[in-house]
């Protein structure tokens, strides 16, 4: 039976996952970092210890009644494949994936948490045959508003930004007014609730500096708009309809440079359903599941059995 394992140690989820090559299935267990009310993220200390007491449980669980070998062990040890790409929480990823394969024999490949986004979207979309090509990939995350130049390449796919928010990214923008209005961090599945309850039509002009966005001027007026005691739905719905609007303008200016490539949109704020409704409508492209959204380990788990020679169907 080859399976390949998957470790994913983010900012935000400790996440373990299984590949099963030959009947193509992800098993995943994954579980979010606690973070204290009224807090807008986590510091790394803080996250690497969460993900120490985590991991343990998850892998358990994971493995309850799934007993047997695995091939190869994948896990995001950096943010991004790009020189300085660095944050402690993915260092616990990286050691739990050296002890099992040390211990099982098998071969650790290390990716960038990005690199797992991407791979499991298209897991997720059944478009793994996007990688024999070029392809524009989006990942708006909490800590990402990129826009990405995909094309074949080492390891198995090379990434190019080609734009990005100056300023704030997309998660942030979500948190930030999240908690204003009393949400939960990480904010993004009860500021959709809110914004669903408003449902007349918002017009917004995006902040663009060519195909690049800006955000944190949505920030401020979403402040403005709660100190003029406008309702909190409106200003939820004002919040998420303005990051539409930027990454429709990325994906148009984008478009029009590369000449309608196909599109893919990745990371935990494409999870949310105003955004990918709208943006679906209006080009199409392919988009993950909700857990295959948000971070996940599925992708690298993937990843490490691209490495050892799966052939995708798709």
């Amino acid at each position: 039976m080859p399976r390949y394992f998957g470790i994913d140690t983010s900012n935000y989820t400790t996440s373990v996952a299984l590949f099963d090559s030959e009947t193509h299935e992800v098993f995943m267990e994954k579980k979010l970092l606690p973070t204290k009310e009224g807090s807008l993220g986590l510091r790394q200390s803080d996250a690497v210890f969460s993900h120490v007491k985590q991991l343990g449980e998850l892998v358990h669980s994971l493995m309850d009644g799934r007993a047997g070998p695995f091939c190869a062990v994948g896990v995001s040890a950096f943010p991004r494949r790009a020189e300085g790409s660095y944050m402690p929480c993915f260092l616990v990823g990286e050691m739990a994936a050296q002890m099992l394969g040390a211990v099982n024999h098998v071969p650790v490949y290390q990716f960038s948490h990005q690199e797992g986004h991407l791979a499991a979207a298209l897991y997720s979309a059944k478009k793994l045959s996007l990688l024999k090509g070029r392809f524009l990939a989006f990942h708006l995350s909490g800590g990402t508003t990129d826009a990405l130049l995909v094309e074949p390449g080492r390891p198995f796919f090379s990434v190019t930004p080609v734009a990005k928010s100056l300023d704030l990214k997309a998660g942030q923008l979500v948190d930030r007014v999240g908690l204003m209005l009393g949400c939960k961090f990480p904010c993004g599945p009860e500021l959709e609730s809110l914004a669903l309850q408003w449902e007349e039509p918002i017009q917004i002009k995006p902040t663009m500096k060519g195909a690049d966005c800006c955000l944190s001027g949505v920030e401020n007026r979403c402040r403005a708009l709660l100190d003029e005691g406008k309702p909190f739905a409106f200003i939820a719905r004002y919040c998420l309809e303005a990051v539409q609007a930027a990454l429709s303008a990325m994906t148009e200016a984008l478009l029009h440079q590369y000449k309608n490539l196909p599109l893919l949109y990745a990371g935990g704020v494409m999870s949310n359903s105003l955004i990918r409704n709208a943006i679906e409508k209006k080009y199409g492209g392919f988009f993950a599941e909700p857990r295959f959204s948000s971070d996940n380990s599925a992708g690298v788990a993937l990843l490490a059995a691209l490495s050892e020679g799966f052939e995708p169907e798709d």
